[in-house]
C-alpha cells in the first residue's frame, strides 16, 4: 500500500539530517505529485529552516499586490450587493414619512425632480439637506432687514475728548456685585464714601483705618498659611471695593503702604492674637501721631498767624483750617471770615454754618464772586488734598483760582497741610491726573431742607452737543504759594520733598 511507505518515510525524514530529509522530500515529489502539491509539502515541512526561506522566496510583493486587489475587489462587490437594500428601505421610510407630514408631500409634489433625493437626505441630516431646506425656506424682504433700531442720543455716554483717559468704571452706589470676602464694615464705608457723607481726605483716611483694624480684628489665619502673608492678600479685596466707590486719596494710599509694611514685619513665631493686638496698637498710633496730633501742632501754629482785625479768607471746606480759625478764636483773636463757596458740593455752606454758631462774624460768597470778596481779605487760608514733589498744591477744585487771585491782589497764601498727605509724585496739570466726578452731580440744586432739586441743565443729555465735565481737583502751582504749614514747622513749596522723606524715614 501507498500510505505505509509515506508514512515510514515522514518518521526517517524527522531523525535524519536537514540535508537528507530534503532530499528525500524532493525525491518523493517527483515521482508522487505535480507542481501543486509541491507547495504542500514545503508547507508541511516548517520544521526545516531551508523549507521557511522557499517560502519566502516564492511569496513575492507582486503576488502580495493582487491578493490586496483581490480583497479590494471582494469589498466593492460587497458593497454593490448592499446598495439595492439601502434605496429600498429609503423608499419605505419617505413614504411613511409623507404620509405623517402632508406639507413635506406637497413640497415633493410640486418639485418631483428632487422628491427622492429630498426624502433620502432629510433622514441622512447632511450639508447638502440643511442648503436644500433653506433653499425652500422663504426669506425676509430688504425692507425688513433695513428696519434696524438705532439706539437715540440720550443714552450714549458722551465723553471730553481732553480728559478721557479719567473715565473709567462708573462709581459703585450699592453692594451688589461685592466679594464674599469684603467685610461688611468696607461694605459701608464704601456706600458712605461714594455719597459724600464721609467726605475730606483726613475723615476718609481715618475712616479707612478703623475698618481695617476691624477687618483685623475678625481675621482669623487658614491653616497652612502664615498671618504676614496672608493677611495682605486678605486685605486686598477690601482695598478693590473701596476704589470702586471712589479713587483713593493721597493720604489713604499713604496709609495703606504703611499698614501693610507693619504686617509684613509680623514675626512669624509670634501667636495670632498678640500680633493681632500689635496691629491694632499700631493703627491707633499712627492715627494719633500721623493725624490728630499734627492737626493740634498744626492749628497752633497757623493760628499765630491770625492777628486782631484780620479779615481770613477760605474756599470750600478743610478740616484743618476749621480747627485753625477755632483755635484762633478761643484765643480770643477778633477777626471775621470769609468762605467762598463753588458746587456741587458746596462744603463751603457747612463750615459758615459751624463758625457761625461759634459766634464769628462769617461772610458766604461764591467762587464767581472772588474778585469782589478778595478785596477786604488780609489772609487766605487754603487746606490740601495732597502736596506734589514739585511743590504744587492738589486740592479742591477752584483753589487755584483763589490762590491767583490772591497773589495778584499781594496777599498771603498760607497752606495748612499734614505730612501723610506729602507724596514723591510730580503733577504739572490737574489734566493727567484728577479724578472726575458723575456729570449729574452738577444737575442737582441743594435746598435748605436738603433736598436736590432739579435745574435746567437736568436734560442735558437730550442735546446732541451738550458735555459736562464735573473735576473734583485742581492744581496750584508753588509760585502762588507763601507758605506750608506741616507739624514739623513752616516751610516754602520747594521743602516738600525734604519733609517727605523725613515722614517715610526713607
Amino acid at each position: 500500500m501507498a500510505s505505509k511507505p509515506a508514512d515510514s518515510s515522514q518518521v526517517k525524514a524527522q531523525a535524519m539530517p536537514d540535508s537528507q530529509t530534503t532530499k528525500s522530500e524532493n525525491v518523493e515529489s517527483k515521482k508522487e505529485k505535480p507542481k501543486q502539491s509541491r507547495k504542500n509539502s514545503a508547507s508541511d515541512g516548517k520544521n526545516t529552516p531551508k523549507s521557511a526561506g522557499a517560502q519566502e522566496e516564492k511569496v513575492s510583493g507582486a503576488e502580495l499586490k493582487k491578493r490586496a486587489k483581490a480583497d479590494k475587489a471582494a469589498k466593492r462587490a460587497q458593497e454593490k450587493a448592499t446598495k439595492p437594500q439601502s434605496t429600498a428601505a429609503n423608499t419605505t421610510s419617505s413614504k411613511t414619512l409623507s404620509n405623517s407630514n402632508p406639507n413635506l408631500d406637497k413640497r415633493v409634489q410640486n418639485t418631483p425632480s428632487q422628491a427622492v433625493a429630498g426624502a433620502k437626505n432629510y433622514h441622512k441630516r447632511t450639508d447638502s439637506t440643511s442648503q436644500n431646506l433653506q433653499k425652500s425656506m422663504p426669506i425676509r424682504s430688504t425692507q425688513t432687514q433695513a428696519q434696524v433700531p438705532t439706539i437715540p442720543f440720550q443714552n450714549e455716554e458722551r465723553k471730553v475728548a481732553l480728559f478721557g483717559h479719567l473715565y473709567g468704571n462708573p462709581r459703585r452706589t450699592t453692594i451688589a456685585g461685592a466679594g464674599k470676602d469684603v467685610h461688611p464694615a468696607t461694605l459701608a464705608l464704601g456706600l458712605q464714601m461714594s455719597n459724600y457723607v464721609i467726605c475730606g481726605s483726613n475723615a476718609r483716611c481715618v475712616a479707612t483705618l478703623l475698618v481695617f483694624k476691624r477687618v483685623i480684628e475678625s481675621y482669623t489665619t487658614p491653616p497652612q498659611n502664615s498671618l504676614p502673608r496672608h493677611l495682605t492678600a486678605h486685605l486686598s479685596p477690601q482695598i478693590e471695593y473701596l476704589v470702586s466707590c471712589r479713587p483713593l486719596s493721597i493720604s489713604m494710599g499713604n496709609a495703606i503702604r504703611w499698614l501693610k509694611l507693619e504686617i509684613s514685619n509680623v514675626d512669624p513665631d509670634k501667636a495670632e492674637s498678640k500680633a493681632k493686638a500689635d496691629l491694632c496698637d499700631a493703627i491707633d498710633n499712627f492715627i494719633r501721631e500721623r493725624i490728630t496730633v499734627a492737626d493740634q501742632v498744626i492749628a497752633t501754629s497757623a493760628a499765630e498767624k491770625i492777628r486782631d482785625g484780620d479779615v481770613i479768607l477760605t474756599f470750600a471746606k478743610s478740616s484743618i483750617v476749621q480747627q485753625t480759625i477755632v483755635e484762633a478764636h478761643n484765643k480770643g483773636t477778633k477777626f471775621r471770615v470769609i468762605v467762598v463757596d463753588s458746587r456741587p458740593l458746596f462744603e463751603g455752606k457747612n463750615l459758615a454754618r459751624t463758625l457761625a454758631n461759634l459766634g464769628l462774624e462769617v461772610q458766604y460768597s461764591s467762587i464767581h464772586g472772588i474778585s469782589h470778596a478778595i478785596k477786604d481779605a488780609t489772609r487766605i487760608f487754603l487746606g490740601a488734598h495732597a502736596m506734589m514733589s514739585n511743590g504744587r498744591l492738589y486740592s479742591r477744585v477752584g483753589t487755584a483760582i483763589v490762590a491767583m487771585t490772591a497773589t495778584e491782589a499781594d496777599i498771603p497764601v498760607i497752606v495748612c497741610c499734614e505730612s501723610i498727605k506729602f507724596t514723591d509724585k510730580v503733577a504739572l496739570d490737574s489734566i493727567v491726573t484728577n479724578e472726575l466726578a458723575p456729570p449729574d452731580e452738577l444737575t442737582l440744586r441743594s435746598t435748605a431742607s436738603n433736598v436736590s432739586s432739579s435745574t435746567s441743565l437736568s436734560s442735558w443729555r437730550d442735546s446732541p452737543n451738550l458735555q459736562l465735565l464735573n473735576l473734583m481737583y485742581d492744581v496750584t502751582p508753588a509760585e502762588y504759594i507763601s507758605m506750608v504749614t506741616t507739624e514739623y514747622g513752616s516751610l516754602p513749596p520747594s521743602s516738600v520733598p525734604v519733609v517727605h522723606r523725613l515722614s517715610t524715614n526713607t
